[in-house]
């Protein structure tokens, strides 16, 4: 990476369609697209480093039905993609490791099984994610259905020496919102932390994705930034989201 941060466009399946929910709510579904691999193709021919896809029917309910979606996007793009979405046991992750997937994220059974989840993080080195998605500053699970009760500072400062890839920390109270993300949150993430930090949730602009480059100057950057719901209701192109993220 030559300056700047990764740009992360997301795609979220359900139902083998590509989809956003405003803030987590099922009840509030836009339906974007039913090619999420041509999807995919557009942005990384488009130069992106990375693409981010979710699978929203497994985080529901654990059941992997997009995985051959999630495989036929990895065949197709040149791009490494990193996917989550009810990653709870060894069996996903290395079904999706072996679908061409490069880098899997886990969320609630991480906070569930620590033990479990800084253990794949050792097995497969530079392979696994954590996924932080916080209300506030407390962690949320299932979801973003419930509250864990727990601090994210409390969170990211154990699994810390984990050897995760990356922290990929949303903030769900400007998810899909486009209003700007929370920069007082990652500032105290890149502060505090020695694991890489991506960030998730609130951009719809140049700008705000330029906010989050320029953050880290007296620490260290940002790994990256995930940006959905704005690349899709054309708030934001492509290329403008890549020349932002690329910003110093």
């Amino acid at each position: 990476m030559i300056g700047g941060m990764d740009l992360y466009p997301a795609i979220d399946l359900r139902g083998g369609q590509c989809v956003r929910l405003y803030q987590g709510d099922f009840a509030q579904e836009t339906v974007y697209g039913d090619d999420p691999v041509a999807q995919a193709r557009l942005f990384a021919d488009a130069g992106a480093a990375w693409i981010h896809v979710v699978d929203l029917d497994a985080a529901r309910t654990g059941e992997p039905v997009n995985r051959p979606v999630i495989a036929s996007i990895a065949d197709a793009v040149g791009a490494p993609v990193q996917t989550g979405g009810g990653v709870r046991d060894d069996e996903s992750v290395e079904a999706l490791l072996e679908s061409g997937v490069s880098r899997v994220v886990v969320g609630t059974a991480a906070l569930e099984r620590p033990d479990w989840a800084a253990g794949l993080a050792d097995r497969y080195p530079g392979k696994v994610a954590l996924g932080l998605d916080v209300r506030d500053r407390e962690v949320a699970v299932r979801g973003w259905v419930e509250g864990s009760g727990r601090q994210l500072a409390e969170v990211a400062a154990e699994f810390d020496g984990a050897g995760f890839a990356a922290f990929i920390v949303t903030q769900i109270n400007v998810d899909g919102a486009g209003t700007g993300p929370d920069l007082p949150l990652y500032t105290e993430l890149l502060e505090t932390l020695e694991t890489d930090v991506i960030a998730s949730g609130g951009v719809g602009s140049a700008a705000h994705l330029r906010a989050l480059a320029a953050l880290g100057a007296d620490t260290k950057p940002l790994f990256g930034a995930i940006v959905g719901k704005a690349l899709y209701d054309g708030s934001l192109t492509i290329d403008e989201a890549l020349a932002a993220a690329q910003s110093e």
